[in-house]
């Protein structure tokens, strides 16, 4: 992910395809969303040196509002991808924490055993 001055960090594309790919599995997309699709599709093909995109599905350029669809859905990825990290770690201090709980009783039996 390239962050630029000025501009709030995003999904990565390849994020972004991935999560249509799945999203298109499970139910069908609309005309707007499958050229979001396609657009980012070539772009990422292209970008993995996998050659040209076939010219019948091949997408170059996107009407300003499924761009505008399609930045949001990277600002989405992004905030999802962070919230996972944060509360991944928030899970792994609590489980440290309690480890260590737990030794410390272990090497410190309570004086009074009621």
């Amino acid at each position: 992910m390239r962050e630029l001055k000025g501009e709030e960090p995003t999904g990565t594309d390849a994020e972004a395809c991935a999560y249509l790919y799945t999203a298109a599995l499970t139910q069908p997309m609309d005309h707007d969303w499958s050229e979001i699709y396609l657009y980012i599709a070539t772009r990422v093909y292209s970008r993995w040196g996998k050659g040209e995109m076939p010219q019948d599905i091949k997408v170059e350029s996107l009407r300003d509002d499924r761009r505008a669809d399609l930045n949001r859905l990277k600002r989405w990825l992004y905030q999802q991808r962070t919230r996972a990290r944060i509360e991944r770690d928030r899970a792994e201090r609590r489980q440290k924490a309690d480890v260590a709980k737990a030794e410390l009783e272990v090497m410190q039996p309570s004086m009074f055993g009621f």
